[in-house]
């Protein structure tokens, strides 16, 4: 993982940035237990959930979890530890394109709460 993470400055102001590893480690600690950044125990040496959350946010703008994603697939794939034929495609938060015909029920364009006086 470590070619895919964005460099630092070489001249940067403030302290030295944390460890990548050791916030990796953060971030998959907060993501597993399913916790507030804030809740990251300072003991357990990861930096702090801040730093951690920041680090993420650097992480995603550079495109490094897309990357790192599709490098897995392609390991696991070539390993032949993919199983596709239990995959599932979802697509219920893609957008309709404009004109598509909507079978559904239309939507209410009166306000919350709005009394129907028909």
């Amino acid at each position: 993982m470590e070619p895919l993470l964005p460099q630092w400055p070489e001249r940067s102001t403030g302290p030295r940035p944390a460890d990548d590893r050791l916030c990796l480690q953060g971030i998959l600690f907060v993501l597993y237990n399913d916790i507030r950044w804030h809740h990251l125990p300072p003991e357990l040496g990861f930096g702090s959930g801040q730093t951690c959350w920041r680090r993420l946010g650097r992480c995603q703008e550079a495109g490094v979890l897309d990357q790192l994603r599709r490098l897995l697939l392609t390991q696991l794939h070539a390993a032949g530890e993919l199983e596709w034929s239990r995959a599932c495609v979802d697509a219920s938060h893609i957008r309709a394109k404009k004109g598509g015909v909507g079978t559904g029920p239309s939507r209410s364009t009166g306000g919350r709460g709005a009394v129907d006086t028909t």
